[in-house]
């Protein structure tokens, strides 16, 4: 077509020169050049062309390359590239009811042209509120802490990012199909508690790992107890009747479980004066 544009101009041109009647047919192919050199455009890498013809979609243009049109159909470039949509921090309620901040990022791109440039106003613009819209309700869907879940077993936005994740991108993308709009990839990228509760739940959380710490301390330390109460019983160096031994537990409770080094007393009596 590019070609046949050439030579429509030349041999307009050249009538031009031949006489009257031959000039008349000269403008005739220079309108005609004209028009067929109009509907000539280029679509880039990584670019899709919708095609619109007196408001009557016509067919998208995706592959790069020089291509030719109807010359009266309006072509609307639309960017294939891959995008990234970084949220803006919101405060919103998880699910155990905690003022919590969050933020995301989206990857995408758009997957079918005519759809983001037809069945929405402004596809970037769509996607900035859907995604906004998602991370709010995926924020009331989990609680930030599994150990402040009304499920304690239950999936958390801080101890189970993957699932989150996942969530978040299965739940944009059924947002964003009617825009034709492919999410590649969705993650959170920021995750904390509001900070009206942050020092109150930060105090809570090192609460909660001490508790746990004297947990485990305090199994470890009946083991131990028990272990040696037992080989005292069981060997001849000592009778133990039953206020000793629980005089003898107690000691060993205090010296094992203590966070600092145990002062030795000397006894100058018994148990019994």
């Amino acid at each position: 077509m590019a070609l046949l544009v050439i030579a429509g101009y030349a041999l307009a041109t050249g009538m031009e020169f031949i006489g009257s009647g031959a000039a008349a047919f000269g403008v005739f192919l220079f309108i005609a050049a004209g028009l067929a050199n109009g509907g000539l455009f280029v679509v880039q890498p990584n670019e899709a062309a919708v095609l619109i013809l007196f408001g009557r979609y016509i067919g998208t243009v995706s592959d790069a390359g020089f291509w030719c049109r109807n010359p009266f159909a309006k072509p609307r470039k639309v960017s294939l590239r891959v995008r990234n949509f970084q949220s803006e921090r919101i405060k919103v309620n998880d699910a155990a009811g905690s003022p919590i901040e969050i933020a995301a990022v989206v990857v995408w791109r758009v997957a079918d042209a005519a759809k983001a440039m037809l069945d929405v106003d402004d596809y970037e613009q769509f996607v900035s509120v859907q995604s906004e819209t998602a991370v709010r309700e995926l924020a009331g869907s989990y609680a930030y802490d599994g150990s402040v879940s009304p499920a304690p077993d239950s999936p958390s936005l801080r101890g189970s990012p993957d699932e989150v994740n996942r969530s978040l991108q299965t739940e944009l993308q059924s947002r964003l199909d009617l825009a034709g709009i492919e999410v590649l990839e969705a993650g959170l990228t920021h995750l904390a508690y509001a900070p009206e509760v942050a020092a109150l739940m930060l105090r809570r959380q090192a609460a909660e790992a001490v508790i746990a710490a004297r947990r485990t301390m305090v199994q470890g330390v009946a083991g131990l107890v028990r272990t040696a109460v037992g080989d005292l019983a069981e060997s001849d160096l000592i009778e133990l009747d039953p206020e000793r031994k629980a005089a003898m537990v107690s000691s060993l409770m205090v010296v094992l479980s203590g966070d600092r080094t145990p002062t030795a007393v000397i006894n100058t009596g018994s148990l019994y004066t």
